[in-house]
């Protein structure tokens, strides 16, 4: 473990000043993909009207996933029977939806923003490799050609290496999440329609 830590520190050193950014940005980026991996989770894999039945009956009782809880909450309010029902299924899944978009703002930040800094370390190496080659010093103390190109490929390394990881699993999320929501609305339309019906039947008789 020691040799791990040691070499991942001379790795930084030798990428140059944009390197511990990227280190922050790249553990933040993995707690937002993380967080929301956790937190976009189906729950049951029943279809949405079973769900939403089960909930109904009192047959289901565990909200377990996005959807589950989803459909809890719109059952108890639909069971108060408010005066516009399809309002009120939006204010109380509001807090659902809001949670699924939690952290997904920062991800998309830290992907654009990782190869922007990893391209900044590799100008920096560059430079750094052309006033060695000004001054005619293939080694001095800060490394020299081969110092300043060493730090500008690791730097761009670094770069790609946070932001095409994220990239991929961010979209995977976001498709996720689009479902998730997708699921949401039909659950409104399920308790919606189910009212709209008993209303239409109770006038009728």
């Amino acid at each position: 473990m020691p040799g791990i830590f040691a070499r991942w520190g001379q790795y930084l050193d030798e990428g140059g000043f944009v390197m511990p950014y990227l280190a922050v940005a790249a553990a933040l980026l993995w707690f937002a993909l993380g967080y929301r991996w956790l937190t976009l989770r189906r729950g049951s894999r029943s279809g949405v009207r079973r769900i939403v039945d089960g909930f109904r009956s009192g047959e289901a009782t565990a909200a377990s996933g996005i959807v589950c809880e989803a459909a809890s909450r719109a059952v108890a309010v639909a069971a108060r029977k408010p005066c516009n029902l399809r309002r009120a299924l939006d204010d109380a899944l509001g807090e659902i939806v809001a949670q699924m978009g939690r952290f997904s703002t920062l991800a998309k930040v830290i992907v654009m923003v990782a190869p922007l800094a990893g391209l900044l370390g590799t100008v920096a190496g560059m430079i750094e490799t052309f006033e060695a080659l000004g001054d005619m010093s293939l080694f001095s103390q800060s490394g020299g050609i081969a110092g300043g190109i060493s730090q500008a490929l690791i730097s761009t390394q670094m770069g790609l290496a946070v932001a095409i990881p994220g990239l991929l699993i961010g979209r995977i999320l976001a498709r996720r999440q689009e479902a998730l929501q997708d699921e949401l609305e039909q659950i409104k339309d399920v308790l919606c329609g189910d009212s709209s019906a008993a209303t239409a039947a109770s006038l009728g008789g």
